[in-house]
C-alpha cells in the first residue's frame, strides 16, 4: 500500500472531484494531493461537471462522483457521461447504504464504463490509493499492438490446424490450498505472441457452426493433458465448457465417452460446465443429454451460478454435481454485507445438496478467508494462479509449494504474493 506523502507511480494527469458538499469535496481533494495527483478539478454538481469536461485544458483521467446531489444526482451524471461517450474511469462515493452503492457500480459496468471503486464516505487514504492503483494497472495492461482482426475463415483454418489451445487455471481446496483440478479455457495464440480471448471467437464459432469442432478440439487436448499428468502421478479433474448448442447433438454423449476410452481416463476426471441458461431452448433434448452424461459418470457443473433468473429451477431438474459461483458474488464479498449474505446462502444450499462448490474470481486474501469460513470446497482466481499452458503447471506446482501453507492459513498479503 502507498504510504502517505508518497506520490503514486501512475499514468495520471488529472482528477475531477464532483461533490455538492464543500467539506467532503475538500476532504477528497486533500487525499488526492497527499497521493501526489498534480491537477485536481472540482465541481459542485453534475451539470457543472459536464460543462467543465468540454472546456478543461487537461482532460481528467479519473472522475470521483458523489451519488447524492441536488439537481442532477450522481446516477444521472453517470448516465449522461455514457450517452455522451465520455468513458473516463470512475470512483463512485456515497454515504448511503452499501447495497445502493453496489447497484450503481453494476449499472456503471452495464453501461460499458470502468469503475475503479465503489466506496462509502468518508473516503480514506488507503481506499483512494488502491482505486488509483487499479487505474495505473489498467493502463499498464493495455496492449501496445492493435487487436488482431479475423473472420470465420481464419477461425476455420485455425481449427483445422489445431491452432486453438487450452490454458489451464487451477482449482484448489479452500481449506488446504492443494490443487484438485483445473478448468480448460480456450485460447487462440497469434504469430506475434498476442492472444485472442475466447469472448471474441466463441460467439463466432457458435454462429457459424464451428462450436462442435472447437469444443471437441479443446476436450481432446485437455483429456490428453490429464492423461499425461496421470502418468506422472498428478491426478486432477478437468472442467470443460459445454456450449448450449451441443445440448441438441445426439452424437455428443458418444463422442465424450470415446474421449475417455481413447485416453484411458475415468469419467470422474471430466466435468462439463453448463451455464444456467443453457438448457432453456430445447429442454427435453438437453435434459436427455445431461442425464446420459451423468449415467456415464461425468461431472456436471452449473457455471456462473446466480447471474440468471432460473438458478433454483435448474438445480431442481438437472443432476448437477458441482455449483460454480460467479465472480460477481465472490470478488469483494468480504467488504460488502449483501454479497456476503448471498454468497453464504448459496454455499449453505449447495452443501445441503451435497454439491461440490467452486468460487470464481478469488483475488484477495480477505475473500479467501471468507470462503474458508463459509465452507466453500474449491477456489479459482488470480490470488491462486492465472490460466497457463499445460506443460507449465507442474513447474508452477513445484515453484509455489512453499506458498500453500500461507494460502491455507490466510497469511498472503495480496494477490502479488499469491500462487500466480
Amino acid at each position: 500500500m502507498q504510504l502517505e506523502n508518497q506520490p503514486l507511480s501512475l499514468q495520471l494527469d488529472a482528477i475531477l472531484v464532483v461533490d455538492d458538499s464543500t467539506v467532503q469535496r475538500a476532504h477528497t481533494v486533500g487525499l488526492c494531493r497527499e497521493l501526489g495527483v498534480g491537477v485536481i478539478y472540482e465541481a459542485g454538481n453534475g451539470v457543472e461537471a459536464l460543462e467543465m469536461l468540454v472546456q478543461l485544458p487537461i482532460p481528467p483521467n479519473v472522475l470521483v462522483i458523489d451519488l447524492e446531489m441536488p439537481g442532477m444526482d450522481g446516477v444521472e451524471l453517470i448516465q449522461q457521461l455514457a450517452q455522451r461517450s465520455v468513458h473516463v474511469p470512475l470512483i463512485v462515493a456515497s454515504s448511503r447504504e452499501s447495497a445502493l452503492i453496489s447497484s450503481v457500480e453494476t449499472m456503471v459496468q452495464a453501461l460499458g464504463m470502468q469503475v475503479l471503486a465503489a466506496l462509502q464516505k468518508p473516503l480514506n487514504l488507503p481506499q483512494l490509493a488502491a482505486a488509483l492503483q487499479r487505474y495505473g494497472r489498467s493502463q499498464a495492461a493495455r496492449p501496445s499492438r492493435k487487436e488482431a482482426t479475423f473472420g470465420v475463415e481464419e477461425l476455420r483454418t485455425a481449427l483445422e490446424a489445431n491452432g486453438i489451445v487450452p490454458y489451464y487455471q487451477p482449482k484448489v481446496d479452500v481449506r488446504t490450498g492443494v490443487i484438485k483440478g483445473v478448468e480448460a479455457l480456450a485460447r487462440w495464440p497469434q504469430a506475434d505472441g498476442s492472444m485472442i480471448p475466447p469472448d471474441r471467437f466463441i460467439p463466432m464459432a457458435e454462429q457459424h457452426g464451428l462450436i462442435h469442432a472447437l469444443t471437441m478440439q479443446i476436450a481432446e487436448q485437455a483429456c490428453g493433458q490429464i492423461a499425461r499428468w496421470n502418468k506422472h502421478g498428478l491426478r486432477l479433474s478437468v472442467a470443460i465448457n459445454l456450449s448450449p448448442i451441443l445440448l441438441d447433438s445426439t452424437n455428443f454423449v458418444g463422442e465424450a465417452a470415446e474421449l475417455l476410452e481413447h485416453h484411458a481416463l475415468g469419467a470422474d476426471q471430466v466435468v462439463w460446465e453448463i451455464t444456467e441458461s443453457s438448457v432453456v431452448a430445447n429442454l427435453g433434448a438437453a435434459l436427455g443429454i445431461l442425464a446420459r452424461l451423468r449415467l456415464k459418470g461425468f461431472g456436471l457443473s452449473i457455471d456462473d451460478y446466480g447471474t440468471g433468473f432460473s438458478s433454483m429451477q435448474q438445480l431442481a431438474r438437472i443432476p448437477f454435481t458441482e455449483l460454480k459461483i460467479d465472480r460477481s458474488f465472490v470478488n469483494g464479498a468480504a467488504e460488502r454485507h449483501h454479497l456476503r449474505v448471498i454468497l453464504q446462502s448459496a454455499l449453505d444450499m449447495a452443501n445441503r445438496l451435497s454439491l461440490i462448490t467452486v468460487a470464481e474470481g478469488v483475488e484477495t486474501v480477505e475473500d479467501w478467508k471468507l470462503l474458508q469460513d463459509f465452507g466453500c470446497t474449491l477456489g479459482q482466481g488470480y490470488l491462486i494462479a492465472k490460466p497457463m499452458p499445460g506443460d507449465e503447471l507442474p513447474i508452477w506446482l513445484r515453484k509455489h509449494t512453499q506458498h500453500l501453507r500461507a494460502l491455507r492459513e490466510g497469511r498472503l498479503h495480496d494477490k502479488s504474493d499469491g500462487l500466480s
